[in-house]
């Protein structure tokens, strides 16, 4: 390279210093996420809007509705099955005399908590599976995605009964057996965006100038990928709650007499002719909050994706 030419390399790079020192951090997935929704408002449709308020009232339920549901879930009374509006009882009690009121709002708060810590569980492990495939590629990528695809070969409801049935009912063994069961999804979809994100050249340069991968991968590929895999894991949310009621209807999930909407449509069956109101409830509030997942992430998509619609 003659003379000439590296003086203007090394007057373009000084000129070049100040404005990139000068130049403000990039804001990290959280902001950037914040930052396209106030740019594209969420719930811009009546069914959207309707979503987030059943998905935010069924987490108040669950957060505050035992504090003002004076009523005690596992107390019995002397009358069985009383009919809804009874004295003490809007909703009636239940074969055992349990009030079906506090029932229905003690319910909630194990399925969601169940279902938001499963799929917590599953984001961070299918993220991190994901971020790391789609980053190192070779050899490492062609490992770790195999093992996901022999995970995703088998029926995620089977997957699920067998990790819970292995570790025994309960809540942890729960939150356990489906955050394992979903979190090979979310690797794909994460391996994928982190793959598009890992050939452009704002990665490139990262890599030229000697940052390191995790830096990279936290600061650099996350932000951009955080919208759609935030999409992605809210609609996840609604399978977690699917396999939550289902497991504990087959009573591999929360046991009694603890109150679950999955439980209580099981122990309710039998009265299905003669007080329906013990299937019905519980069976359509969980139906309510899997569809407001559905639906609230396909808002989220909208909002968040680049490549969603407009």
């Amino acid at each position: 390279m003659s003379e000439a030419g590296a003086s203007v390399d090394a007057v373009a790079a000084e000129a070049a210093a100040p404005a990139a020192a000068a130049s403000p951090p990039r804001p990290g997935t959280a902001r950037r996420i914040l930052g396209a929704l106030r740019r594209r408002r969420v719930a811009r449709s009546w069914p959207a809007l309707l979503a987030w308020l059943l998905l935010a009232a069924t987490v108040l339920v669950a957060l505050l509705g035992p504090l003002v549901v004076a009523a005690d879930p596992l107390r019995q009374t002397s009358s069985a099955l009383l009919a809804p509006g009874a004295p003490g009882h809007p909703l009636g009690t239940d074969d055992l005399g349990r009030d079906e009121l506090a029932r229905l709002v003690h319910g909630a708060r194990p399925l969601l908590l169940v279902s938001f810590a499963a799929t917590a569980l599953a984001a961070g492990i299918g993220t991190l599976v994901g971020l790391v495939a789609g980053y190192a590629g070779g050899v490492v990528e062609q490992a770790l995605m195999r093992l996901v695809d022999l995970a995703l070969a088998f029926p995620s409801i089977l997957l699920v009964i067998l990790l819970v049935a292995a570790a025994g009912p309960g809540t942890v063994s729960l939150i356990l057996g489906i955050g394992s069961s979903l979190a090979p999804g979310l690797a794909r979809l994460a391996r994928t965006l982190t793959a598009r994100e890992a050939a452009k050249d704002y990665v490139v340069a990262c890599r030229l100038g000697g940052t390191g991968a995790p830096r990279i991968l936290l600061r650099e590929v996350l932000p951009n990928i955080g919208g759609p895999l935030l999409a992605q894991v809210v609609m996840t949310l609604s399978i977690a709650a699917g396999f939550a009621a289902g497991l504990s209807y087959l009573g591999l999930g929360i046991q009694p007499p603890q109150p679950d909407w999955g439980y209580m449509v099981q122990a309710g069956q039998e009265f299905l002719y003669t007080a329906p109101r013990l299937v019905v409830l519980p069976a359509a509030l969980t139906l309510l909050f899997v569809v407001a997942c559905n639906f609230v992430g396909d808002d989220l998509r909208d909002a968040l994706d680049p490549r969603g619609t407009a």
